[in-house]
């Protein structure tokens, strides 16, 4: 088997301290692997990564969504107001109320939205964690198909079976593992591989399908699938036609409008090294912006000023 590989440097005042290892696929258009470094024919957790395949198999079964309220159905989002009334807008469509979030209590996940929120005198509550859009949409589903409500999170319920088939539909192969996820929500081990393979599908869907219903409420509300700061939305507003997810552990997927794939996962789970890593492979595939310049190094401060960066590893992404 082969192991993770160095991906990332980190470099503090000209000095090498310390790397980040992980794995990396291109997928092609057809889903044939490119070009790969690490371990990507084995089984992983996309984490978040996997939302657009879980709204796949919501939409299958009639989730009533588009747009904007559609992306946040597939959103970690960034807990801001705009992304709280939309999840309750999702939830009011099913004549439900914020009660029916199974998602565990937490804060915003932006660090300028969280501490707005607490000086709101707020506290953690299930809306802001950011997985409640997916939650709030997996709720409304139930409701359209006349599912039970208080075990919507339990892996052998109707809705996870669907989302299941549809995650296996888009990755090419069969779901190896079942864990639960930080939501509490079940999450399905594929292969890095089927995961950009899965997203290439997804980026270069036709009009009219599902997977591009998807993909363009990304493109077109990437603030509402991640957040109005996030690299993520960055990304989606920079390059035409790329479509993205970022997932726990340092996941991090793309797919480009001509089918290809891209998937990252840091081995350490270090979310400072995945855009890094991403930008160099996108430089690689010869796509270049200066939005992918300022993501292809996070800065290291020293007394408050930056003296060195997270930069790609020469050798593996040069």
């Amino acid at each position: 088997m082969s192991e993770p590989v160095i991906l990332a440097d980190v470099v503090r005042s000209g000095f090498v301290e310390g790397h980040h290892r992980g794995s990396v696929v291109v997928t092609d258009p057809d889903g044939s692997v490119s070009w790969s470094v690490g371990i990507v024919d084995q089984p992983m957790f996309p984490r978040s990564s996997n939302k657009p395949m879980q709204a796949l198999g919501m939409l299958r079964h009639g989730l009533p969504l588009d747009g904007k309220l559609l992306s946040l159905a597939a959103a970690s989002h960034s807990g801001e107001p705009f992304h709280v009334d939309g999840v309750r807008e999702i939830l009011a469509l099913g004549k439900l109320d914020e009660s029916a979030l199974q998602t565990p209590p937490a804060y915003p996940l932006e660090d300028a939205v969280r501490d707005a929120w607490v000086k709101a005198g707020h506290g953690q509550e299930s809306i802001v964690m950011n997985c409640s859009g997916k939650h709030a949409a997996m709720l409304l589903t139930c409701v359209v198909n006349d599912w039970p409500l208080d075990t919507y999170r339990d892996a052998d319920h109707p809705l996870q079976q669907v989302i299941r088939t549809a995650v296996e539909d888009t990755a090419g192969e069969k779901v190896s593992y079942v864990a639960v996820d930080g939501c509490g929500a079940p999450i399905l081990a594929i292969s890095l591989a089927g995961l950009a393979r899965s997203f290439g599908l997804f980026a270069a869907a036709e009009a009219g399908t599902l997977e591009a219903k998807i993909k363009d409420a990304y493109r077109a509300y990437p603030e509402y699938a991640s957040g109005s700061m996030r690299d993520e939305t960055a990304l989606m507003r920079a390059i035409p036609g790329l479509f993205c997810k970022v997932g726990a552990e340092a996941v991090y997927a793309v797919g480009l409008e001509d089918g290809r794939g891209i998937a990252v996962k840091i081995e350490d789970g270090t979310p400072r090294a995945r855009a890094v890593v991403m930008a160099a492979v996108l430089r690689k595939l010869g796509i270049e912006h200066e939005v992918i310049e300022q993501q292809s190094q996070f800065p290291l401060l020293g007394g408050g000023v930056p003296v060195g960066s997270v930069r790609p590893h020469a050798p593996t992404l040069g």
